[in-house]
């Protein structure tokens, strides 16, 4: 399993926007998305960060979203958010949740 972090900076005043844009139109594109599995959404409360996790299948489909449909993405949050937000791939190595264990090493 594979998670694609991504950190932003809400522009001032929008985080209901941002809230709203998120439910309605980011989710519903997530989970049409080939190894889609999760998304997580962490929000600072006295501040602008917002953390979004999203759990894939596979590195390749995580890259395939950012390639294919992540620039839309983008343009739906451009008005919500600041500049670009920082993206980071990392395979999952352990999970209670989705009930992952630390993988031995080789």
């Amino acid at each position: 399993m594979f998670a694609r972090i991504i950190s932003m900076q809400l522009k001032p005043n929008s985080r209901q926007e941002f809230a709203r844009v998120f439910e309605s139109q980011i989710i519903p594109t997530l989970r049409k998305q080939q190894g889609f599995t999760d998304e997580m959404l962490f929000v600072d409360p006295g501040g602008p960060e917002v953390v979004a996790i999203s759990l894939w299948d596979s590195k390749q489909n995580a890259e395939t979203y950012n390639r294919t449909t992540y620039p839309e993405v983008l343009k739906t949050l451009e008005k919500v958010i600041d500049p670009t937000p920082e993206v980071r791939t990392l395979e999952v190595a352990s999970s209670t949740f989705h009930k992952i264990s630390t993988r031995a090493a080789a």
